[in-house]
């Protein structure tokens, strides 16, 4: 089984208008929810096999801070330049290229795309995965190269303002 791990990036700043987009940091809210929600995943013995991670600082920043919660080395953290005004089809692209030994993947990114693929991976509608949100997706199949053949069987959905929140299809498949 493969586990998907979706997260957007916490609460950013926009009080120097200068700044590029791709610039921008972590703002009060952000800084303190990034961290909570790691404490929430380590709570729940969540450790990922590997973490990507868009390019943004304001991304990287809460990648992180959830990095260090669930004991993950910072400098182990793959920054890669796509996931910054990817799609959903490039995403999957992205996630089907890890290697099949790894079987815990966690990616940290933007919206829309990060609330658009947990509707294409799941059964799940979603209108918006709030910033800090975090959706776990687990999948029946060994290789991730089945990443958007088959729905997730089971997604976990927890963000700042609300808790977690499990979703199981009914008939388990």
């Amino acid at each position: 089984m493969k586990q998907l791990t979706i997260v957007r990036h916490a609460k950013s700043s926009w009080k120097d208008p200068g700044l590029a987009d791709h610039d921008r940091p972590l703002n009060k809210r952000g800084e303190r929810d990034a961290p909570v929600m790691g404490d929430r995943l380590a709570a729940r013995g969540y450790r990922p096999q590997l973490v990507i991670s868009s390019s943004a600082n304001r991304a990287l920043t809460t990648a992180m801070a959830i990095a260090d919660a669930v004991g993950y080395p910072a400098n182990e953290i793959v920054v890669d330049e796509r996931i910054y005004g990817i799609g959903v089809d490039r995403l999957i692209t992205l996630v089907q290229e890890v290697e099949d030994t790894v079987d815990n993947v966690m990616v940290f990114g933007h919206n829309p795309t990060m609330t658009e693929i947990i509707g294409h991976l799941s059964s799940v509608p979603l209108d918006n995965l709030p910033t800090c949100g975090v959706a776990r997706l687990v999948f029946g199949f060994d290789t991730w190269a089945g990443l958007g053949d088959e729905l997730a069987v089971k997604v976990d959905i927890d963000y700042p303002k609300k808790g977690q929140r499990e979703i199981t299809k009914p008939d388990g498949a």
